[in-house]
């Protein structure tokens, strides 16, 4: 299907990971090991879609995305939040984030994909609907 993805994590595991998996089902991969960088290159340049943790130094994953929030009001790309945190708190937050969907830890490679694929044909279908 293809398209840009920008992962922000500070576990480069986790990145090696997503990246080779990510590579495999033909999409380009960025990756930034804080908020702070990775808001950097999603103001060089839109992702399709944005990976990121919750806890990471320099700007965690709730800050970068409350930025983003803030100072892209015509932003459409979709976040995803990875965290292991499943607070009420972090669904609170997130409510007030359009287009965010939450990734549970430890997400299967398989499920991420899975989840860009339904997205991406949602996407599809919705630009092929008379006026959409």
């Amino acid at each position: 299907m293809g398209g840009y993805i920008l992962i922000a994590d500070d576990e480069p595991h986790v990145i090696r990971v997503l990246r080779l998996a990510l590579e495999r089902d033909g999409y380009q991969v960025e990756s930034a090991p804080n908020g702070q960088l990775a808001f950097e290159k999603i103001m060089e340049r839109r992702p399709d879609v944005l990976i990121t943790d919750i806890a990471m130094p320099r700007m965690t994953g709730r800050e970068l995305c409350e930025k983003i929030e803030a100072e892209m009001p015509d932003r459409e790309f979709l976040i995803f939040v990875s965290t292991s945190r499943t607070e009420l708190e972090h669904r609170e937050w997130s409510r007030k984030i359009r287009n965010l969907m939450f990734i549970e830890k430890p997400a299967s490679t398989r499920r991420i994909l899975d989840m860009l694929n339904d997205y991406n044909e949602t996407r599809i279908a919705a630009d092929e609907v008379p006026g959409g």
